[in-house]
C-alpha cells in the first residue's frame, strides 16, 4: 500500500491582523463583522476568501474537536493577560492545527540555528521530501513563510531567496510558556526531552525564560517521566 501524502491545510497567506481578529472573535471581544471588514478591505476573490476563512475557522473560530480545549485555554490567556503576544498564541494554534505550518517552522528554526539565516531553497527542498513534488507544495510553503514574516518571526530578503531569523520574543508568562510547550509536544506526537525544550527549532521565534521543567511538571496537561539515567521526558496527558 502506498503511504498517503500528508495534507497541507495551511494554504493561504494569513497576516497577523487577520489571525488576531479571529482570536478576538472567539474571545468575544470583537464581532464577526470586524473580521469580515478586514477580508473585505483585502479585496479577496470569492475562492480566495473561502479558503482564507477555512484556515481562520480551523485556527480559532471552529477548531477540531480535540483542540477545542487547547484553543479555549489560549483564549483565556488572551483575556486574562492582554499583554501576551498575540503572535505567540496564533503560532501555538497553527502548530497544533496545521502540521504543514509546524514543519516549515521546524525547518526554518533548525536551518537558521547557527548563523541566524538560511536559504529558502533548502526549506523548499526539505518540504518537498515530506510533502512531495506535487503542485502546490512550493507555493504553500511560500504562503507559510509569508505569514511567519507577517507575524514577526522572520524577514525574507534577496527577493525571498534568503530567510533571516528575527530577534525572539521573550516569553516570561508561566501559563503561556506551558501552553507553548504543550503545542510542541502535540505537534511532534511524542515525548520531548526536558533538556531540549529551551532550544526547540519549532519555537524559534520565542525565548522561554521560565523554569521549563518546573512548569511542565505542574501543568495539568503535561507530565514529566524519567526514562533512563538522568533522561526526563515531557509527555502530553491524553
Amino acid at each position: 500500500m502506498t503511504p498517503s501524502v500528508p495534507q497541507i491545510g495551511f494554504d493561504r497567506f494569513i497576516p497577523l491582523g487577520w489571525a488576531a481578529a479571529a482570536l478576538n472573535v472567539r474571545a468575544g471581544v470583537a464581532g464577526p463583522e470586524n473580521l469580515v471588514a478586514l477580508l473585505d478591505a483585502a479585496g479577496l476573490g470569492v475562492e480566495a476568501r473561502k479558503k482564507t476563512r477555512t484556515v481562520l475557522n480551523r485556527l480559532w473560530l471552529e477548531p477540531r474537536a480535540e483542540l477545542v480545549d487547547y484553543a479555549d485555554r489560549g483564549v483565556t490567556l488572551h483575556l486574562v493577560q492582554p499583554d501576551i503576544p498575540v503572535a505567540a498564541l496564533c503560532w501555538g494554534m497553527s502548530v497544533v492545527t496545521y502540521p504543514f505550518f509546524g514543519k516549515v517552522a521546524e525547518l526554518v528554526g533548525r536551518l537558521s540555528a547557527l548563523q541566524g539565516d538560511c536559504a529558502a531553497a533548502e526549506v523548499h527542498r526539505r518540504m518537498s521530501e515530506t510533502y512531495g513534488e506535487r503542485e502546490g507544495t512550493r507555493r504553500m510553503t511560500n504562503m507559510v513563510l509569508q505569514s511567519q514574516a507577517s507575524w514577526g518571526a522572520i524577514e525574507r530578503v534577496e527577493k525571498g531567496r534568503r530567510i533571516i531569523r528575527l530577534a525572539p520574543t521573550v516569553i516570561g508568562h508561566d501559563g503561556l510558556t506551558a501552553w507553548l510547550i504543550e503545542a510542541a509536544v502535540r505537534y511532534t506526537c511524542k515525548p520531548l526531552p526536558v533538556s531540549a525544550l529551551q532550544s526547540l527549532p519549532l519555537l524559534f521565534p520565542f525565548r522561554l525564560t521560565q523554569p521549563l521543567a518546573y512548569l511542565a511538571s505542574n501543568s495539568p496537561n503535561l507530565s514529566i517521566r524519567s526514562e533512563g539515567s538522568g533522561n526526563q521526558l515531557v509527555h502530553f496527558r491524553n
